[in-house]
């Protein structure tokens, strides 16, 4: 008998094991899906507005939110943000492995992604040189310039990927700033990112900020140790 139950102890632990493993390679297959499909919108959106990627955040008057991917009228309920062109607010932009359940922006639906605004989007009001978002003309190596990815910080989610170094052409915004920008590698490790050519690719965090630099938090960093996974030049 205490045989018996030993295999089965074995047998059910190897079983739960196996279906934490289908699972997570479930969730890790919709969310690489979810930022195909975003970083499709965002290209359509350049193509019809003279090249340029969509606003990482404006402040437009009427509105208490105005964001890449969604807007709240003031007094209002989330509606979906230009880069949807008009279409209902989609769960393409929720990374089913992000649990942590607070919102990214004011009254977000959706968590767990965020969008380049060191180099492709802006952020209207961040001190930089740069005041408009970028084209896709501006864009040297595609392939190799991230445009969506799996987004995290030390307090929940985080909509505004930044690039660790602060350049003062392009997003020179404060440190702080830069410590709430950062990728949230929750998929085995890894984080998903969608490139300016559409493919998505997992990526493992190189390394963390510390001591005088700041930024130390779990699971939590940057996609490069210099801009180079972030910037428009090769």
């Amino acid at each position: 008998m205490l045989v018996v139950l030993g295999i089965s102890g074995i047998l059910l632990t190897l079983t739960v094991g196996a279906v934490h493993n289908v699972r997570e390679s479930a969730q890790r297959t919709k969310c690489a899906s979810n930022l195909r499909n975003m970083i499709t919108a965002a290209t359509a959106y350049a193509e019809e507005n003279n090249g340029r990627f969509p606003w990482a955040s404006r402040r437009i008057k009427g509105y208490k939110s105005w964001c890449w991917d969604f807007v709240i009228p003031s007094g209002g309920k989330p509606q979906p943000g230009v880069m949807w062109g008009g279409h209902g607010l989609n769960s393409v932009l929720q990374c089913p492995s992000f649990i942590d359940g607070r919102a990214n922006w004011e009254e977000d639906p959706f968590t767990g992604y965020n969008y380049n605004c060191s180099f492709i989007g802006k952020v209207e009001g961040d001190p930089a040189v740069r005041q408009i978002p970028a084209s896709l003309a501006q864009i040297e190596n595609p392939a190799r310039t991230a445009v969506f990815g799996d987004g995290h910080f030390g307090d929940g989610a985080n909509k505004f990927m930044r690039a660790p170094k602060a350049v003062r052409d392009t997003d020179f915004s404060y440190k702080y700033v830069r410590e709430s920008g950062t990728q949230g590698f929750r998929h085995g490790g890894k984080a998903n990112i969608a490139f300016a050519d559409g493919h998505v690719e997992a990526l493992a965090q190189p390394y963390q900020y510390g001591g005088a630099q700041g930024f130390v938090t779990p699971g939590c960093g940057f996609i490069s140790e210099d801009n180079s996974l972030y910037s428009l030049k090769k």
